[in-house]
């Protein structure tokens, strides 16, 4: 199969890194189970070992702090279901309104079927959860609140969030703090000890990893109740059998997009300001959703949320934004009847999180920011990774004014 003309849609899935493949590769070749006891699987064992300090190295956590998952999805639901059973009789869940539905689904369960009272965390224009509106949320009833959820940075507009500082003041109240990390890592500094979160999400697929597998990383002493029980793998949180080729395929994908990070987020940064400045000269109407800290642009609320949540002064790409991503709404057009125009023309991209495609609703990211829900429904993203050029870009900007006028066109008939 050829690539397609232009791939910008790296935010739902991104190809796989070569490393990543010669390492799930190379395991596929053996047989034994990681908890076998004999040979095969002894060096199985210590491929997942071995997997484990890959991935707590690269990501400033401990071994120990590595639970293997089937992906991002699990990881979230065994946080904020396990951290909220192990917290009862507390029922608060404090999450952010901008989470994806792989942290809101779980949790409004949790309101549905186990009593919790789910409070969903306001976010300003940009998507941002500030500190005082955390602080807010958790002095209505501090000794009620049974975990904390927020998102490192969103998989719809981009936007980063102060993590380090929405750590530290649910510890200021003994409070477990969760985040679904599976955006920032490999794009931006992620260090699991200088965020101060409790337990973070990643998975393979974003980070140039294979599919069907992810970690939770879990600080020592912090034990969430078991999702699914079996066989007791994964400190007793996790059970089932590790699928070793595909855990040692996501440590080799997150140890080179780590070495890597740096130099990709400049690359993408340059990319992603050319893509946004050319869609707005093409599209005088458009706008673009999320943090504006682009380079050269007015400084954002993110320049006083400063601190090693966040990239640092070092770091060039926008302290507010992911440097892959470029989210806008359409005036007049609908999302979905724009993005199949756009892959009619070899341009991949989204209306929003690849898990809602085709539903016919308007984005809830962008409607807690305040957006209408027009502006919500007549939105796409476009999302870069390892593998965009320039002629991604080209080729977007090529086709794009062409099929606004006639999804405009078609929206008026």
């Amino acid at each position: 199969m050829s690539r397609p003309s232009a791939y910008l849609d790296h935010a739902a899935t991104t190809p796989m890194l070569p490393e990543a493949i010669e390492a799930m590769t190379e395991q596929l070749k053996r047989v034994g189970n990681a908890s076998s006891l004999h040979a095969a699987g002894r060096q199985v064992r210590r491929v997942v070992e071995e997997s484990r300090e890959t991935i707590a190295d690269a990501l400033g956590a401990r071994p120990s702090e590595v639970v293997f998952t089937s992906g991002g999805t699990e990881a979230d639901n065994l946080a904020i279901k396990g951290l909220y059973w192990a917290r009862r009789p507390r029922r608060r869940v404090l999450i952010s309104s901008v989470e994806h539905h792989a942290a809101l689904d779980p949790a409004h369960w949790l309101a549905d079927s186990q009593g919790a009272e789910v409070e969903l965390l306001e976010v300003d224009e940009y998507g941002r959860v500030h500190p005082d509106t955390l602080r807010a949320a958790i002095d209505r009833d501090p000794g009620d609140v049974a975990m904390i959820s927020v998102m490192w940075a969103n998989n719809e507009v981009g936007t980063i969030q102060p993590v380090h500082v929405l750590a530290a003041i649910a510890h200021d109240h003994g409070i477990p703090f969760h985040t679904d990390a599976v955006q920032a890592v490999g794009q931006l500094p992620v260090s699991f000890a200088g965020s101060g979160a409790d337990a973070l999400t990643l998975t393979g697929h974003k980070v140039g990893g294979p599919m069907g597998v992810g970690a939770l990383l879990l600080a020592r002493g912090l034990t969430p109740v078991s999702v699914q029980h079996g066989g007791g793998q994964e400190r007793d949180v996790r059970s089932g059998t590790l699928d070793a080729p595909a855990i040692a395929g996501l440590a080799a994908a997150v140890s080179t997009a780590v070495k890597e990070q740096e130099a990709l987020g400049r690359r993408l940064t340059a990319l992603r300001d050319d893509l946004i400045h050319r869609v707005r000269q093409a599209i005088p109407d458009v706008v673009l959703n999320g943090d504006p800290d682009l380079r050269g642009a007015s400084p954002s609320p993110q320049d006083q949320l400063e601190g090693p949540g966040l990239p640092g002064p070092g770091f060039p790409a926008a302290r507010g934004r992911l440097p892959g991503n470029a989210h806008f709404s359409f005036p007049g057009c609908e999302g979905d009847a724009l993005l199949m125009l756009l892959d009619a023309k070899g341009v991949e991209c989204s209306t929003g999180s690849a898990c809602s495609a085709g539903v016919a609703q308007p984005s809830h990211v962008l409607l807690a920011m305040g957006a209408d829900a027009a502006a919500a429904r007549g939105s796409l993203r476009f999302t870069l990774g390892h593998t965009s050029t320039q002629e991604d870009v080209d080729r977007l900007i090529e086709v794009l004014p062409a099929a606004v006028e006639r999804a405009r066109r078609a929206g008026l008939s």
